[in-house]
């Protein structure tokens, strides 16, 4: 006599037929969570985690969370002081090498934040502010 294998009676956990689920490529707050709670659901009940490894993990999420913010303000404040860079070289002569690799100078008209990098206008061209090489003073 044959026996039907048991079919779970909960949701299924099976991807939607035409959907694949993309794989978390960081180690965020989200899955370390996740790891703690698997770690705290698969224990041994004999033998529960100790309170000095919960505490010690929970830390470890606090600094991960916290590096975290200090990785986005750091990057937020590079981004301002390159808007900062560039206002400055308003009325500035500067030099930089163009697409043919030419070394160019000419003076820098406008300032443009469009894109992630600040680009300046010198004549007709617009110029990367990490493409500058160098800044005549106005005066000289």
């Amino acid at each position: 006599m044959p026996i039907d294998p048991v079919v779970s009676a909960g949701p299924s956990t099976a991807a939607r037929p035409g959907t694949v689920a993309a794989p978390k490529q960081s180690l965020d707050s989200e899955v370390f969570l996740q790891l703690l709670v698997t770690q705290m659901r698969n224990q041994d009940p004999s033998a529960p985690m100790d309170t000095t490894q919960m505490i010690s993990q929970t830390t470890e999420l606090a600094s991960m969370e916290q590096l975290t913010r200090l990785t986005s303000l750091t990057e937020e404040s590079f981004s301002l002081q390159m808007r900062q860079v560039a206002a400055e070289l308003l009325g500035h002569r500067v030099t930089y090498t163009d697409a043919d690799g030419q070394e160019q100078s000419g003076l820098v008209e406008k300032v443009s934040y469009a894109g992630p990098v600040p680009t300046v206008t010198v004549g007709t061209e617009l110029v990367a502010l990490d493409a500058v090489s160098g800044v005549i003073p106005a005066t000289a």
